[in-house]
């Protein structure tokens, strides 16, 4: 497990994106090289190895988070003493360690996502796919700077969207969480 989140992180996504392309499109011809296909069939046939390339590095990045948050409340007293309590391992899995982790597991796929963004442009001309971060880079080239600047609000946009969501979603993960002021007992 810990060989395979090594390598997923390690892997840069456009690195991945060539590797996949020639073992799988290449070598063994079961995916196309590029393009998006005709239909909604042959489009998704024509997106997997782009997605692919994209996820490795996110999977494994959100994998070993996930371990490291686990690990670290598998330690916490409650724990221990659920387990005297004679609570099943899976329930003390379940209700205590996964459900405190999971405040962290939700901050770090807020950050995947807007990696994601960023990401897309480099696999999206790996792969010859139409989409924003091929836009981006021929707005790039042609000096089209009113359409740069557009891609980058949208890009702005949605980071700012998906941090508002994780800041919204985590008081329900983690209920010590509160929004707004806390007010003082007097």
């Amino acid at each position: 497990m810990l060989v395979t989140t090594a390598f997923a992180i390690g892997t840069p996504s456009f690195l991945a994106a060539v590797l996949l392309q020639g073992l799988f499109a290449v070598r063994l011809h079961w995916f196309p090289t590029g393009g998006t296909g005709d239909g909604l069939g042959r489009m998704l046939w024509h997106l997997t190895l782009p997605a692919v390339a994209l996820a490795l590095y996110l999977i494994g990045m959100l994998a070993r988070v996930t371990r490291a948050a686990m690990l670290d409340i598998l330690g916490q007293e409650h724990v221990t003493v659920a387990r005297s309590r004679g609570v099943s391992e899976r329930q003390v899995i379940r209700r205590h360690v996964f459900r405190n982790a999971l405040g962290t597991v939700l901050t770090t796929g807020g950050l995947i996502v807007s990696t994601l963004l960023v990401c897309t442009v480099l696999v999206e001309s790996a792969f010859s796919v139409g989409g924003i971060g091929q836009l981006l880079e021929l707005s790039t080239t042609t000096k089209d700077f009113p359409t740069v600047q557009a891609i980058s609000l949208i890009m702005v946009g949605l980071f700012m969207t998906v941090n508002l969501v994780v800041d919204l979603l985590h008081p329900l993960v983690d209920p010590r969480v509160a929004l707004g002021p806390r007010r003082q007992a007097a």
